[in-house]
């Protein structure tokens, strides 16, 4: 017997090694899907004029202490263009501002709102070709949302911890599977990360942001902070179910832990900031308080 144990201790060490890198690799992916997704991301596209294509991106948050800024590449030549612009969601007729060639861009800025209110806009480029619409495509305007500044200091620990417990939730799924020994420190890991990171940093955050700490159920549609109550919720009956020691039902354990690292991954990829804070501006214009005007987005 002995002579295998050196083969077994390998393979396990090979077997726990493995689960770190495929759960690294989903963590990489969720992390490049988060950064292409979701309505507060620049919105990305090309153009054409005089032969040559340009790409840009258009930004779709900022911070309501400051203008937001708006570029794209600036073709030279004849080329001038101008921003569409108007308060979102209203039906005011859209104003237009010039913008100005500065280091090799087309550069505007819209005007400030305050937290949760949104702009729709669109860059008009006037080329040899005629005039082109940015975005192209379906759409033909791009909703941008303002919100307050957050502390540094709360901000990174509150995005590192969410990604944190998503890696060890995604080890503790595939160790579930693979290898159950190392399943019970990494699923309460999972969970102390995620009840830091999401239940106490995430709605800080939130109302550093937008004034309010929490916008999901029970007294909003936050889709937000909805997904992080989910991903809370699924990791304690996990938890609670497989304690700290063996239970006399094991399977029931891992199968619990395999489904709550399913449910953190579907739940994941719904894009961030989806049905987030948004002002109401009729609201507003009637006299009522800003703060007092932000409800949830519909989108």
């Amino acid at each position: 017997m002995s002579p295998l144990k050196p083969t077994a201790g390998k393979t396990a060490t090979w077997l726990k090694i493995t689960i770190w890198v495929l759960a690294v690799v989903l963590m990489a992916a969720s992390v490049i899907y988060q950064r292409m997704t979701g309505p507060t991301h620049p919105k990305r596209g090309s153009f054409e004029t005089t032969a040559t294509t340009y790409t840009y991106r258009l930004v779709r948050s900022g911070i309501s202490t400051t203008p937001a800024h708006v570029k794209i590449p600036d073709p030279g030549g004849e080329t001038s263009a101008s921003i569409e612009w108007r308060r979102y969601p209203t039906e005011e007729e859209f104003s237009s501002l010039p913008m100005t060639s500065s280091d090799g861009f087309l550069v505007g800025d819209l005007p400030r709102q305050v937290a949760a209110g949104k702009v729709e806009y669109s860059v008009i480029l006037q080329a040899p070709e005629g005039a082109i619409r940015l975005p192209s495509g379906d759409e033909d305007t791009v909703i941008l949302r303002y919100k307050d500044p957050v502390p540094a200091t709360v901000l990174i620990p509150h995005i590192f911890l969410m990604f944190f417990a998503v890696l060890f939730g995604l080890r503790t799924g595939l160790s579930a599977v693979f290898a159950p020994s190392g399943m019970r420190w990494s699923a309460w890991t999972t969970l102390a990360g995620m009840t830091v990171g999401g239940m106490v940093l995430g709605p800080i955050v939130q109302k550093y942001a937008f004034g309010a700490y929490w916008t999901g159920w029970p007294f909003g549609g936050d889709l937000t902070d909805n997904k992080v109550l989910i991903m809370w919720i699924v990791w304690i009956l996990a938890c609670s179910t497989i304690g700290f020691k063996p239970i006399k039902k094991e399977w029931v354990g891992r199968l619990l832990v395999v489904a709550a690292a399913a449910v953190m991954t579907i739940v994941y990829l719904i894009p961030h900031s989806m049905r987030g804070s948004e002002l109401n501006y009729e609201a507003v214009d009637s006299g009522v308080e800003a703060s007092q005007a932000i409800g949830t987005s519909d989108e």
